[in-house]
C-alpha cells in the first residue's frame, strides 16, 4: 500500500510551530509504506531514471545516496550525521549501498504516467530482495498522476522490497515540490533560496528523496520527516526556513556536507527521543 507524498495545505494554516514547505507537506494520518518493521542494516538501493536527465543531474543524487553511509567528510554538518537520527527509531543502524541503475531515456511508456506505473517501474529491478528499496526518478518532462497536485513523490511495497519515487518539478511545479528554491505557490512570497548544486529541479528532488527514505527506513506510526514540514534550521516558523549555512562564493544555502564537495539542503528530521524537530544547523 503506498504512502503519498502530499501537500496539505491545511496542515500549514493551523500549524504555529513549523515553517511552509512546498516540496514536504503529507496528508495528516500517514499510512506505513511496507510490512510495518524498519529496514535496518545494510540496504540496496536501486535507481530508474526514467527519462532525460544529465551525468551531472545523476551524479548529484548518487552523491547524496552515498554520502549517507559515509563518515563526516569535513568539519561541519554532513549528509552522514543527519542521516543518524534514524537509529533512534526501534535502535537499529541503516545504511544504503548503491546496487544497479537502469536507464529509461526513451520513455519506453510515454511521458504521461499512472500511478501503477510506478511500482511496475520499481519492479524491473530486483537487486536486494526484500532489503532493497528501488527508487523511481522521473524527468522534468514526465507527468505523473497527482504530481504537482497532491504529492511530489510517493513510497510503497513491491513484491520484493520497497520503492520510492519522486519527481523533477523544475518545469511544472518548482513552487509546489522544490520550496525553498522557488517562491511557494501559497503562503508568504519570500525570495527564493539559491539552490546549492545549482538545479532548482534537482536540488528540490533531494529534498523530497532525503524525506521518503527516511519514512521507508524508519517506517514509524508517525512519518519522521513529515512531522518537521518545512523545517531546515533552527528559529524556523511558517514561510522561513530557518537559520541555514550560505556558500560565500556561490550564494546558495544548505546545511550539509556531501561526498565529492557536494552540498545540500536538508530537512529536520523528528527526534523520538527528545520530540523535537532536530536540525543540523
Amino acid at each position: 500500500m503506498a504512502f503519498n507524498y502530499r501537500f496539505a495545505i491545511l496542515f500549514v494554516l493551523l500549524s504555529t510551530t513549523f515553517s511552509l514547505s512546498t516540496a514536504a507537506l503529507v496528508e495528516q494520518k500517514p499510512r506505513h509504506s511496507h510490512s510495518g518493521t524498519p529496514l535496518k542494516g545494510s540496504i540496496t538501493l536501486n535507481l530508474v531514471w526514467y527519462g532525460k536527465f544529465t551525468p551531472i543531474q545523476r551524479s548529484v543524487i548518487v552523491d547524496f545516496i552515498r554520502s549517507i553511509s559515509s563518515p563526516a567528510v569535513a568539519k561541519g554538518p554532513s549528509v552522514a550525521s543527519w542521516w543518524k537520527t534514524t537509529e533512534k527509531y526501534k535502535k537499529g543502524v541503516s545504511t544504503f549501498v548503491v546496487g544497479k541503475q537502469l536507464l529509461l531515456e526513451n520513455y519506453p511508456i510515454g511521458k504521461s504516467l499512472k500511478s501503477p506505473y510506478l511500482r511496475a517501474l520499481s519492479s524491473k529491478i530486483n537487486a536486494g530482495g526484500a532489503r532493497s528499496i528501488t527508487v523511481v526518478l522521473t524527468a522534468k518532462d514526465v507527468t505523473v498522476e497527482g504530481f504537482c497536485m497532491n504529492r511530489c513523490g510517493t513510497h510503497g511495497s513491491k513484491a520484493s522490497g520497497a520503492y520510492v519515487w519522486v519527481g523533477n518539478s523544475e518545469s511544472m511545479c518548482p513552487g509546489y515540490c522544490a520550496w525553498p528554491f522557488h517562491q511557494p505557490i501559497y503562503g508568504p512570497q519570500s525570495p527564493p533560496l539559491v539552490a546549492p548544486n545549482g538545479d532548482v529541479g534537482v536540488d528540490g528532488m533531494i529534498i523530497n528523496l532525503a524525506t521518503l527514505l527516511v519514512n521507508t527506513v524508519t517506517n514509524p506510526p508517525q512519518e519522521a520527516v513529515s512531522a518537521c514540514t518545512g523545517v531546515f534550521g533552527s528559529g524556523a516558523y511558517p514561510g522561513y526556513t530557518g537559520r541555514v549555512l550560505v556558500d560565500k562564493s556561490s550564494g546558495a544555502s544548505y546545511n550539509a556536507l556531501g561526498l565529492a564537495g557536494r552540498k545540500y539542503l536538508l530537512p529536520a528530521m523528528w527526534d523520538p527521543q527528545t520530540s523535537t524537530c532536530k536540525t543540523l544547523v
